[in-house]
């Protein structure tokens, strides 16, 4: 049996499957090693029934994670994976290597993030090659869901969100500047509180004034991350994945179109894909 995650900082797409046959589907609570220490993630996995269940059955696990972007982070995963699934080889690596994959299998192609957080990376069909992103919520993650959050929380604050929408936000989330800045600066977990926000654009889908701080997210983003790449590979494919991406795909349509870039395809979750491509290789 065969265990393949994906996981983003907000939640895990979790399957195991045997002999290509799909045993269990679930989501966990994410594990990111930036937020999550070992102890953490032993206690998330000793609350999963099917996990419990088929714990020794699992003879080799394939995960791909945010915050998994170093030996030493990777290490803490490993770890406690390790102690859990006593009989199971383990692998690790960041979620930007299991988008490249999810997306382009054997194929090189420039593959973005855009969920919870943004990434960006070349992947030469085997491997993703190094580069100065994926600097995380505080100094990046442009165009994501807490960029979009931040957005949203600032200029509620900030008095510059239109009328209505002040409405609609103060109603929906009960909100105030005292509450939100506590929210903010004193969770533990702040990108996740920030991403939650990414509903309201959801939820307004349409709104000129929310599309255009969406479109100008995706613009941060294809100039930071996508440009670049693209000026290194100009033949290469450009894939994206992520929540964000494909909630609002026509909006980021746009922005690349705007940009002398077409997206060769999106994908909201790679877990499937992942499993596929795992199954074939087992």
């Amino acid at each position: 049996m065969i265990a393949v995650v994906y996981s983003g900082s907000n939640h895990a797409d979790w399957r195991l499957s045997d002999k290509g046959r799909t045993i269990a589907s679930f989501k966990t609570s994410g594990i990111n090693p930036y937020f999550n220490d070992e102890k953490h993630i032993m206690q998330l996995l000793n609350k999963n029934i099917n996990l419990i269940h088929h714990a020794e059955e699992v003879k080799r696990i394939y995960f791909f994670g945010a915050g998994s972007s170093s030996k030493e982070l990777q290490g803490v995963v490993h770890d406690a994976l390790t102690s859990f699934f006593k009989f199971a080889k383990i692998n690790v690596s960041h979620d930007i290597e299991g988008a490249a994959i999810a997306c382009c299998r054997n194929s090189p192609g420039i593959v973005g993030i855009c969920g919870s957080g943004s990434n960006a990376a070349w992947y030469d069909g085997r491997k993703t090659k190094p580069n100065n992103y994926g600097l995380g919520y505080i100094l990046a993650d442009e165009g994501s869901g807490n960029w979009l959050g931040r957005q949203l929380i600032k200029n509620f604050i900030n008095e510059t969100l239109p009328e209505h929408l002040r409405k609609k936000f103060a109603h929906k989330y009960e909100a105030d500047r005292k509450t939100l800045l506590e929210k903010v600066y004193r969770q533990k977990q702040t990108a996740l509180y920030l991403s939650t926000f990414s509903e309201f654009y959801v939820d307004n889908d349409g709104d000129e004034y929310l599309k255009n701080v969406i479109k100008q997210g995706f613009n941060k983003l294809i100039a930071t991350y996508l440009l670049p790449l693209h000026k290194q590979h100009p033949q290469a494919p450009l894939h994206f994945e992520g929540s964000v991406a494909f909630a609002f795909q026509d909006y980021l349509h746009e922005a690349t179109a705007e940009a002398g870039l077409t997206i060769a395809g999106i994908i909201k979750e790679p877990i499937n894909n992942l499993l596929t491509y795992y199954s074939n290789k087992n």
